[in-house]
C-alpha cells in the first residue's frame, strides 16, 4: 500500500483556503515529499500527518512556489531532533539551490545528502519505491516523477513441494532471495514464484506543457497527479506563453495514458473556484478529480 496526500494545490501564490505546492506518499514506514511550497508544514497538520519521519525531498524545479517551503521545513525536522540524514533529489545545482535557501537553516543536527538528476530520463531508488524522474517541458528545467511498487507472483507450493524444497527456506524464496541449503542444493525464486503480478504506479508532474514523455511514463498508472493551471477556454495562449497546462490538456493526457484516475493540481490563484469546471474537464476523462488540498488515497494492490 502507498498512502498520498496532496498537501497544496496553489500555483504561484498561496491562497488563505489554498497552499502552495506539495505533496506526500508514505510506504512502508517512509515518507517521500515532491515540491515544498509556502504552507506545506501548515498543510501537514491539517491532515494530521508529521514531517518527523520523512526519508527524502524531490524537487520538480526551483520556483518559490515549490521550494519557499523547505527553510522551515528543514528548522522543524531538526528541532524534532532529527539525527538520520534526508535525502534531497533534484535537477542540476540542486545541492547549490538548497545550500543557498538553508542560510536561515543552518546548523541543523542531521545531514542533508543530494542526489542530482542530468539525464532526460533517469531511473533510481528511494525507500524501496522504483522511480524514474523525467525531463519535462517548463521555461525552466523541470522533472517529472514516477513512482512504481512491483509485486513478485504468488508462492506456489506444489510447486516448492514438487522440488522437495524445505519448508524452511520458503519465506525467503518467496522474498526473492536466492537460497544455497547445507547440502549445497540452490533454489531460485523462479523455482517456486509464479508469474510478476500488476504493482502500483503513482505519476506526478506540475509545470509543463503537455509531452509524449509525460504520457509514455504515466501510461496506466493507478493515479496520475497533474497541473491543471488554467480551467477557462480562452486562456490557452496563456498556458503556451507561460508553459503550463490548461484542464482539458491534463484530461487528454490522462485518456493517452490509460490512468486509472486523474487530480488536477497547481491552480493558477486568477481561478478561485476549480471546482466550477468539473463536469466540462470531465468530457474529456471522465475519472478526472479537481483535487483540493489535503486531498487524501491509499493505493493497493489489486484482489484476486
Amino acid at each position: 500500500m502507498i498512502d498520498v496526500c496532496l498537501l497544496g494545490t496553489g500555483g504561484m501564490m498561496p491562497l488563505p483556503n489554498r497552499w502552495l505546492t506539495a505533496m506526500m506518499m508514505r510506504y512502508n514506514g517512509h515518507s517521500i515529499l515532491v515540491d515544498c511550497g509556502e504552507g506545506t508544514q501548515i498543510a501537514l497538520k491539517e491532515v494530521g500527518w508529521s514531517p518527523k519521519p520523512i526519508d527524502a525531498i524531490l524537487f520538480t524545479h526551483f520556483h518559490a512556489d515549490h521550494i519557499s517551503g523547505l527553510p522551515g521545513m528543514l528548522l522543524t525536522m531538526g528541532n524534532a531532533e532529527r539525527t538520520q540524514p534526508l535525502l534531497i533529489i533534484g535537477p542540476k545545482n540542486v545541492e547549490r539551490v538548497v545550500e543557498s535557501v538553508r542560510i536561515i537553516a543552518r546548523d541543523l543536527p542531521f545531514e542533508i545528502c543530494y542526489k542530482e538528476l542530468n539525464a532526460n530520463e533517469e531511473e533510481f531508488e528511494v525507500c524501496g519505491l522504483k522511480a524514474i524522474g523525467y525531463k519535462v517541458s517548463h521555461n525552466v528545467t523541470c522533472y517529472g516523477y514516477t513512482f512504481m511498487l512491483d509485486r513478485i507472483g504468488r508462492f506456489d507450493v506444489d510447486r516448492a513441494k514438487a522440488e522437495g524444497i524445505d519448508v524452511r527456506f520458503w519465506n525467503r524464496l518467496q522474498k526473492g532471495e536466492t537460497v544455497e541449503a547445507p547440502d549445497g542444493s540452490v533454489y531460485t525464486p523462479d523455482m517456486v514464484l509464479g508469474p510478476d503480478r500488476k504493482g502500483l504506479k503513482l505519476t506526478y508532474c506540475t509545470d509543463s506543457r503537455p509531452t509524449d514523455v509525460i504520457v509514455k511514463n504515466a501510461k496506466d498508472s493507478d493515479l496520475f497527479i497533474c497541473e491543471g493551471m488554467y480551467a477557462e477556454e480562452d486562456k490557452l495562449d496563456k498556458a503556451k506563453e507561460h508553459k503550463h497546462m490548461t484542464f482539458y490538456e491534463a484530461a487528454d493526457m490522462a485518456k493517452r495514458a490509460e490512468v486509472k484516475e486523474l487530480w488536477l493540481t497547481h491552480y493558477s490563484p486568477s481561478l478561485p473556484n476549480p471546482g466550477a469546471y468539473t463536469r466540462a474537464v470531465q468530457k474529456v476523462f471522465a475519472n478526472t478529480i479537481v483535487a483540493k488540498d489535503g486531498r487524501v488515497t491509499t493505493l493497493k494492490f489489486e484482489e484476486e
